[in-house]
C-alpha cells in the first residue's frame, strides 16, 4: 500500500489505519495539529483533547481523536521494536477519504452513506 511519505526505513515506523469510522473532515484537522510536533507532545496534545481540558477551534473530536491515539501508539510501539530512540521521533500525520460505504435500511427508508477515512503515520527520527 503506497504512503504518502517513503522515508528511509531503518529511520522511521509507519502505521496504516484503513475503513477507520471517523470523519474525514475531523481527522484532517487532527492530523494537522500533530504533523511535524515530536511524539511525546503529539500524544500529549491527543490526551488534553480526550480529556476535555482542550479544544481545537473550540471543538472536542472525541471519537477522531481516540482512533489516532491508537495509531499512534501502535506506531511508537514499532518504532521500539525497530529500536528508534523516542525522544527523537517526529510525527507526520495524514488523513485521506476513505471507500463509500452504505448503511442498509429496510423497506423504503432512506440509506445514509457512512463517514470512513484512512489515516497513515509515520514516525521519523531526526
Amino acid at each position: 500500500m503506497p504512503y504518502s511519505l517513503n522515508p528511509k526505513p531503518k529511520k522511521s515506523a509507519r502505521v496504516y489505519g484503513r475503513g477507520l469510522r471517523i470523519s474525514p473532515k475531523s481527522s484532517v484537522v487532527v492530523c494537522r495539529t500533530i504533523t511535524g510536533r515530536h511524539l511525546l507532545k503529539g500524544k500529549g496534545i491527543l490526551t488534553r483533547i480526550l480529556e476535555k481540558k482542550e479544544s481545537l477551534d473550540g471543538k472536542h473530536y472525541t471519537n477522531t481523536t481516540k482512533a489516532i491515539l491508537d495509531l499512534l501508539k501502535s506506531a511508537e510501539s514499532n518504532a521500539e521494536f525497530k529500536g528508534l530512540a523516542k525522544e527523537k521521533l517526529i510525527i507526520h500525520a495524514s488523513a485521506h477519504k476513505g471507500f463509500r460505504y452504505m448503511r442498509p435500511r429496510k423497506f423504503k427508508a432512506r440509506r445514509q452513506m457512512r463517514k470512513i477515512s484512512n489515516i497513515e503515520i509515520v514516525l521519523l527520527e531526526k
